[in-house]
Protein backbone atom coordinates (compact mmCIF):
# COMPACT_ATOMS: atom_id res chain seq x y z
CA UNK A 1 0.00 0.00 0.00
CA UNK A 2 2.83 2.41 0.88
CA UNK A 3 4.53 1.65 -2.48
CA UNK A 4 1.26 2.43 -4.25
CA UNK A 5 0.86 5.79 -2.45
CA UNK A 6 4.51 6.67 -3.15
CA UNK A 7 4.07 5.87 -6.84
CA UNK A 8 0.89 7.99 -6.99
CA UNK A 9 2.67 10.94 -5.31
CA UNK A 10 5.59 10.65 -7.75
CA UNK A 11 3.22 10.62 -10.77
CA UNK A 12 1.34 13.67 -9.46
CA UNK A 13 4.65 15.44 -8.87
CA UNK A 14 5.76 14.74 -12.47
CA UNK A 15 2.42 15.94 -13.84
CA UNK A 16 2.65 19.15 -11.78
CA UNK A 17 6.21 19.72 -13.01
CA UNK A 18 5.08 19.26 -16.62
CA UNK A 19 2.20 21.75 -16.14
CA UNK A 20 4.62 24.34 -14.74
CA UNK A 21 6.90 23.80 -17.74
CA UNK A 22 3.98 24.39 -20.11
CA UNK A 23 2.99 27.58 -18.28
CA UNK A 24 6.56 28.86 -18.52
CA UNK A 25 6.65 28.19 -22.26
CA UNK A 26 3.32 29.98 -22.76
CA UNK A 27 4.62 33.03 -20.89
CA UNK A 28 7.74 33.11 -23.04
CA UNK A 29 5.59 32.96 -26.18
CA UNK A 30 3.36 35.76 -24.91
CA UNK A 31 6.41 37.92 -24.16
CA UNK A 32 7.93 37.41 -27.60
CA UNK A 33 4.56 38.14 -29.25
CA UNK A 34 4.25 41.37 -27.24
CA UNK A 35 7.65 42.46 -28.58
CA UNK A 36 6.26 42.61 -32.14
CA UNK A 37 3.99 45.26 -33.62
CA UNK A 38 2.33 42.47 -35.59
CA UNK A 39 -0.02 41.84 -32.64
CA UNK A 40 -1.72 45.24 -33.14
CA UNK A 41 -4.81 46.11 -35.16
CA UNK A 42 -5.96 49.74 -35.30
CA UNK A 43 -8.81 51.61 -36.96
CA UNK A 44 -8.08 53.44 -40.23
CA UNK A 45 -9.34 56.92 -41.17
CA UNK A 46 -12.07 55.31 -43.28
CA UNK A 47 -13.25 53.05 -40.41
CA UNK A 48 -11.68 49.84 -41.75
CA UNK A 49 -8.97 47.97 -39.82
CA UNK A 50 -5.20 48.17 -40.23
CA UNK A 51 -3.86 44.79 -39.12
CA UNK A 52 -0.10 44.99 -38.62
CA UNK A 53 0.20 41.20 -39.01
CA UNK A 54 -0.55 41.82 -42.70
CA UNK A 55 2.83 43.58 -42.94
CA UNK A 56 4.99 40.65 -41.83
CA UNK A 57 8.01 40.49 -44.12
CA UNK A 58 8.04 44.26 -44.77
CA UNK A 59 9.64 47.10 -42.88
CA UNK A 60 7.16 49.52 -41.32
CA UNK A 61 7.58 53.27 -40.83
CA UNK A 62 5.14 54.74 -38.31
CA UNK A 63 4.69 58.52 -38.25
CA UNK A 64 2.56 60.75 -36.02
CA UNK A 65 1.12 63.36 -38.35
CA UNK A 66 -0.71 66.70 -38.26
CA UNK A 67 -2.32 68.81 -40.99
CA UNK A 68 -1.41 72.27 -39.66
CA UNK A 69 2.25 71.79 -38.69
CA UNK A 70 5.43 73.23 -40.16
CA UNK A 71 6.42 69.63 -40.91
CA UNK A 72 3.14 68.84 -42.75
CA UNK A 73 4.89 69.05 -46.17
CA UNK A 74 6.66 65.81 -45.15
CA UNK A 75 3.49 64.07 -46.35
CA UNK A 76 4.83 64.58 -49.88
CA UNK A 77 8.17 62.92 -49.04
CA UNK A 78 6.41 60.14 -47.12
CA UNK A 79 4.31 59.40 -50.22
CA UNK A 80 7.46 59.45 -52.38
CA UNK A 81 9.21 57.06 -49.98
CA UNK A 82 6.18 54.77 -49.97
CA UNK A 83 5.98 54.65 -53.76
CA UNK A 84 9.70 54.04 -54.18
CA UNK A 85 9.98 51.23 -51.60
CA UNK A 86 6.44 49.81 -51.36
CA UNK A 87 7.56 46.28 -52.24
CA UNK A 88 9.51 46.16 -48.96
CA UNK A 89 8.11 49.04 -46.86
CA UNK A 90 4.74 50.16 -45.58
CA UNK A 91 4.15 53.57 -44.03
CA UNK A 92 1.36 54.09 -41.51
CA UNK A 93 0.39 57.62 -40.51
CA UNK A 94 -1.19 58.33 -37.14
CA UNK A 95 -2.84 61.76 -37.02
CA UNK A 96 -2.62 63.25 -33.52
CA UNK A 97 -3.64 66.55 -31.97
CA UNK A 98 -1.11 66.46 -29.11
CA UNK A 99 1.05 69.41 -30.19
CA UNK A 100 -0.31 72.92 -30.50
CA UNK A 101 -3.76 71.78 -31.66
CA UNK A 102 -2.27 71.20 -35.13
CA UNK A 103 -4.61 68.32 -36.04
CA UNK A 104 -8.09 69.66 -35.22
CA UNK A 105 -9.96 67.89 -38.04
CA UNK A 106 -12.19 64.83 -37.99
CA UNK A 107 -11.02 61.56 -39.52
CA UNK A 108 -12.96 62.38 -42.71
CA UNK A 109 -11.43 65.86 -42.93
CA UNK A 110 -7.91 64.47 -42.38
CA UNK A 111 -8.41 61.81 -45.07
CA UNK A 112 -9.64 64.42 -47.58
CA UNK A 113 -6.79 66.81 -46.72
CA UNK A 114 -4.09 64.13 -47.16
CA UNK A 115 -5.46 62.84 -50.46
CA UNK A 116 -6.22 66.27 -51.97
CA UNK A 117 -3.02 68.08 -50.95
CA UNK A 118 -0.40 65.30 -50.95
CA UNK A 119 -1.88 62.35 -52.86
CA UNK A 120 -1.44 60.10 -49.82
CA UNK A 121 -2.14 56.44 -50.60
CA UNK A 122 -0.29 54.81 -47.69
CA UNK A 123 -2.41 53.60 -44.76
CA UNK A 124 -3.61 56.28 -42.35
CA UNK A 125 -4.94 55.33 -38.93
CA UNK A 126 -7.74 57.20 -37.20
CA UNK A 127 -6.78 60.19 -35.05
CA UNK A 128 -5.24 59.12 -31.74
CA UNK A 129 -3.19 60.46 -28.85
CA UNK A 130 0.55 59.72 -29.02
CA UNK A 131 1.43 60.80 -25.47
CA UNK A 132 -0.07 61.56 -22.08
CA UNK A 133 -2.68 59.75 -20.02
CA UNK A 134 -4.78 58.92 -23.09
CA UNK A 135 -1.89 57.53 -25.17
CA UNK A 136 -3.02 54.92 -27.70
CA UNK A 137 -1.84 51.37 -26.88
CA UNK A 138 0.29 51.13 -30.03
CA UNK A 139 2.19 54.31 -29.07
CA UNK A 140 2.53 53.11 -25.49
CA UNK A 141 4.19 50.01 -26.96
CA UNK A 142 6.39 52.04 -29.35
CA UNK A 143 7.66 54.40 -26.64
CA UNK A 144 8.33 51.95 -23.79
CA UNK A 145 11.31 49.61 -23.75
CA UNK A 146 9.51 47.44 -21.20
CA UNK A 147 6.93 46.73 -23.91
CA UNK A 148 8.86 46.86 -27.22
CA UNK A 149 12.08 45.35 -25.84
CA UNK A 150 14.34 47.84 -27.66
CA UNK A 151 14.07 51.47 -26.60
CA UNK A 152 12.34 54.15 -24.59
CA UNK A 153 11.32 57.11 -26.74
CA UNK A 154 9.64 60.43 -26.21
CA UNK A 155 7.34 61.89 -28.85
CA UNK A 156 8.42 65.53 -28.81
CA UNK A 157 6.42 66.89 -31.77
CA UNK A 158 4.55 65.92 -34.93
CA UNK A 159 6.22 63.76 -37.59
CA UNK A 160 8.35 61.62 -35.27
CA UNK A 161 9.11 58.35 -37.03
CA UNK A 162 9.62 54.75 -35.88
CA UNK A 163 11.19 52.23 -38.23
CA UNK A 164 10.44 48.56 -37.59
CA UNK A 165 12.03 45.51 -39.21
CA UNK A 166 10.34 42.73 -41.17
CA UNK A 167 9.60 40.87 -37.92
CA UNK A 168 7.85 43.86 -36.34
CA UNK A 169 10.65 44.92 -34.00
CA UNK A 170 11.72 48.54 -33.51
CA UNK A 171 14.97 49.41 -35.34
CA UNK A 172 15.15 53.16 -34.76
CA UNK A 173 13.27 56.34 -33.88
CA UNK A 174 13.73 59.61 -35.76
CA UNK A 175 12.71 63.10 -34.64
CA UNK A 176 10.61 65.48 -36.73
CA UNK A 177 13.57 67.06 -38.55
CA UNK A 178 14.64 63.75 -40.12
CA UNK A 179 13.06 63.85 -43.55
CA UNK A 180 11.50 60.68 -44.95
CA UNK A 181 13.90 60.46 -47.93
CA UNK A 182 17.02 61.08 -45.79
CA UNK A 183 19.91 58.63 -45.85
CA UNK A 184 19.24 58.00 -42.15
CA UNK A 185 15.99 56.30 -43.12
CA UNK A 186 16.61 55.04 -46.67
CA UNK A 187 19.95 53.55 -45.61
CA UNK A 188 18.07 51.20 -43.28
CA UNK A 189 15.69 49.96 -45.96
Amino acid sequence: MIKFISAAIMLMSCAQSQNNSTKTNMSTTEISTAASIHSFTVKALDGSNINFADYKGKKILIVNTASECGYTPQYKALQELYEKYKTKLVIVGFPANNFGGQEPGSNTEIKTFCEKNYGVTFPMAEKISVKGNDIAPIYKWLTNKAENGVLDAEIKWNFNKFLLDENGHVIAKFDSGTTPMSEEITGKL
